[in-house]
């Protein structure tokens, strides 16, 4: 009884006693039913019917295939030695969405992890800054050491991901030969571009679900292992290598030289034992790099020969029997004159054999020697030795040079071409050519990679015309020759020295000049070929037998002893 005094019967309100009707229930239940079968068949669609859409969405998602990188392949010497190796090398990444650089907790770490990284905080943050990205490199390929200490920062969202970089230890020395590779560890330039599908390997992949913070969940399907790059084996020396590059810089330096190039083959085989060039520059750090440090000037550089040429025409006559050692060349008065153009000696020389023409390096004499053979005969002797073609070699840049064909000579065109000028090679041309003379008369391909294969040689003079032309250059490296100054300890010498001015434009500069020597060693029985460069040497000495003529002696001798060849002089009768 309520406070009223009245009494409330609530089994007899109408609302209650009134029935609910029966189809009102069953709509209820129906519609739940019906919203469960909306489910179900939802459900079916999604994970029967049309699940590979769905499937799609989560891998777009949260699956990635990630790269598992293959090492590079290690760049060797004939020895063993590396000339270019991978070493681990982190690269720090960022989830900028994820990272406040405004947050005070966090600013005295980014501003430790700023200096690890060697960028400035404005960059660091401006990278950071920007919350639409879900991925930014900070820097790639830093420091194993500077990796572990950015790790013991334990930032938020700054992650590391496992990389390699290429280490040189030969530097400078060996520079334009291994090249070098970019931050995507792709050859750029020498060996590492010649060989860098055999150098690279081929990367593997791993399946994985990934979080929204890139950590990995799971693996899914089948993980493929990488396929190592392959080691390659040069016909390098690393010692002979820093012999030839420090004797080189040296003789650039003290001649205030624009440049120089020296090549070293082995003559028996023709493995290439040394090339350097300088200015070079150190591949570990190419910073401010130019392109003047970069020319592999023994490959990529064209010159006149000069003198060089010289030898090259008395084997051609010889070999066509125009001429002997001994035929006699009046050079008298010191000049000559052909199709009104005068061709000069640095003096009167005199009645000479074909010996002493290549030892006083006579033009008036390679001329007069010439004017008995015809174009087409210098021509076939000139590209048997590979002048004018495509050099043989895998490696990158190496240039052809010129060689006009022999129909459209005239004869003052073919009296210059005896002595070098109206043709253009490179020093690794010129070096190549001279395989002839140390190998019985054959030419033999210059190779790269160390070879176990005896070379095949292509015959262009007889054995005899060989040793008679060493016999010759051995007389212009001897006193009364053009350059004493190739002479060396222990061991004898030959070879031709060459001093031409540099063409600028259409004509040539009166005060710039290059010089070279080629030659071998030990006469007799040849194991090396040396060709030396010197471009503008101004010291006040610009001849070849005084500019690269020494750097031959210093090359032959260091690398001759490296080689283990015995002498085949006496030591004292070489002092000087």
């Amino acid at each position: 009884m309520n406070r009223s005094g009245r009494s409330v019967q609530y089994a007899t309100s109408p609302l209650l006693t009134s029935k609910t009707p029966v189809w009102r229930s069953k709509l209820i239940v129906a519609g739940i039913a019906a919203g469960f079968l909306v489910l179900a068949v939802r459900a079916f669609y999604v994970e029967v019917l049309d699940n590979q859409f769905f499937q799609h969405q989560g891998e777009v998602r949260f699956a990635r295939t990630l790269e598992l990188p293959a090492n590079r392949g290690r760049i060797l010497d004939r020895n063993g030695d590396i000339l270019a190796s991978d070493i681990p090398a982190p690269s720090i990444w960022a989830i900028p969405e994820d990272v406040d650089p405004a947050d005070p907790a966090v600013q005295p770490r980014l501003r430790k992890l700023a200096q690890l990284l060697g960028i400035p905080q404005a960059e660091l943050t401006r990278k950071l800054d920007d919350d639409d990205k879900s991925f930014v490199w900070l820097k790639r390929q830093v420091d194993d050491t500077v990796a572990k200490e950015i790790a013991a920062l334990d930032i938020k969202s700054i992650y590391q991901r496992r990389e390699y970089k290429r280490q040189y230890p030969e530097g400078e020395a060996a520079a334009h030969v291994a090249g070098f590779t970019n931050v995507e560890d792709v050859g750029q330039e020498g060996i590492e571009l010649a060989f860098d599908k055999e150098l690279a390997g081929k990367a593997g992949s791993r399946r994985v679900i990934k979080n929204r913070l890139g950590a990995v969940v799971e693996d899914v399907g089948e993980q493929v292992p990488p396929i190592e790059g392959r080691d390659i084996q040069l016909s390098l020396d690393d010692r002979i290598q820093a012999v030839t590059y420090e004797k080189l810089r040296d003789a650039v330096v003290a001649n205030k030289a624009h440049a120089g190039s020296a090549v070293v083959v082995d003559a028996n085989t023709g493995e290439l034992l040394a090339m350097a060039n300088y200015p070079s520059f150190d591949p570990n750090d190419r910073h401010n790099l130019t392109g003047e440090q970069l020319r592999n000037r023994a490959m990529t550089d064209v010159f006149e020969p000069g003198s060089t040429m010289k030898p090259i025409t008395v084997a051609t006559a010889l070999e066509l029997g125009r001429v002997t050692p001994q035929t006699i060349i009046d050079t008298n008065p010191g000049r000559i004159t052909v199709s009104g153009a005068t061709i000069h000696d640095d003096e009167n020389f005199g009645v000479l054999t074909v010996e002493g023409v290549i030892q006083k390096s006579s033009n008036v004499g390679a001329t007069k020697i010439s004017q008995r053979m015809t174009a087409k005969e210098m021509w076939d002797s000139f590209t048997s030795l590979g002048f004018g073609q495509k050099p043989q070699t895998v490696f990158p840049g190496a240039v052809t040079g010129r060689l006009r064909p022999y129909k459209s000579w005239r004869p003052i065109e073919q009296a210059t071409m005896s002595y070098g000028y109206g043709l253009s090679a490179s020093l690794f041309q010129i070096a190549h050519a001279y395989t002839a003379f140390a190998n019985g008369g054959k030419v033999i391909p210059i190779t790269l990679l160390k070879s176990s294969e005896p070379p095949v040689g292509v015959p262009v003079f007889s054995g005899a015309v060989a040793s008679e032309v060493r016999k010759m250059m051995h007389m212009a490296a001897a006193p009364g020759g053009t350059a004493p100054l190739a002479q060396t300890e222990g061991y004898s010498v030959g070879g031709k020295t060459g001093t031409a001015h540099k063409q600028v434009g259409k004509g040539y500069a009166g005060n710039k000049y290059r010089a070279w020597y080629t030659g071998m060693s030990p006469i007799d029985k040849p194991r090396v070929i040396v060709a030396v460069m010197i471009d503008e040497p101004s010291a006040g000495k610009y001849f070849g037998g005084l500019v690269a003529a020494p750097v031959f002696s210093q090359v032959v001798q260091q690398t001759l002893r490296i080689l283990n060849v015995l002498p085949d002089l006496p030591v004292a009768s070489q002092a000087h």
